[in-house]
């Protein structure tokens, strides 16, 4: 009976894997401009963004943010209007004073003027430009930990590269909830000059 039990655990598991791979969820649009294993550097069209800013600790912040911005684009906002998921959910890096910004990226459909007002005043519309970045990709989870080390990866990058830094780092999300680790597709990105 365990067995049964562990084989269906693993269907479902890998269901959700392949609904995750398959579902095309709309990124923000870049060129790339250089690629050196799992760095890139990148120019970034600007693009319009839901924010919400949340004090506490990285994953309290992040996951009480994603829970605001995700009840605006669930019909939380003056039309009622339903907004498509789209990919990263965007935040700072962990960091000491415990402020976070979480920003969802509009669908290309939509400019400022066409989003509906949100229902919660603590969701703000802005149009988002990072210009040119630099990033560095990794998988697993964007824990606290993961995220500060791969920060460092892309700081030591950057000085090897002799790149100025013009912004805070972000934590970029690609993945559901539901996807497994080896599946998962972060990013750390930054403004450059």
């Amino acid at each position: 009976m365990k067995k049964k039990k562990n084989f269906f655990v693993l269907i479902v598991l890998l269901s959700l894997q392949i609904f995750n791979v398959i579902m095309a969820i709309e990124t923000p649009e870049y060129n790339l401009l250089e690629k050196e294993g799992k760095f890139e550097l990148r120019v970034y069209n600007s693009f319009a963004v839901a924010r919400t800013r949340v004090e506490n600790d990285y994953r309290e912040a992040t996951v009480a943010g994603f829970r605001k911005i995700a009840n605006y684009i669930f019909g939380g906002n003056e039309r009622q209007l339903s907004i498509a998921m789209t990919a990263p959910v965007i935040s700072n890096v962990p960091n000491e004073e415990g402020v976070y910004n979480i920003v969802f990226v509009m669908p290309r459909e939509h400019t400022l003027s066409s989003l509906p007002a949100p229902n919660d005043s603590q969701v703000k519309l802005e149009d988002h430009d990072l210009g040119k970045t630099a990033v560095v990709k990794f998988g697993g989870w964007a824990t606290k930990s993961r995220a500060d080390y791969y920060k460092k990866e892309l700081i030591e990058f950057l000085r090897k590269k002799e790149y100025v830094v013009k912004s805070e780092f972000f934590v970029a999300q690609y993945n559901s909830p539901w996807a497994l680790p080896p599946f998962r597709k972060n990013e750390i990105i930054v403004s450059i000059e």
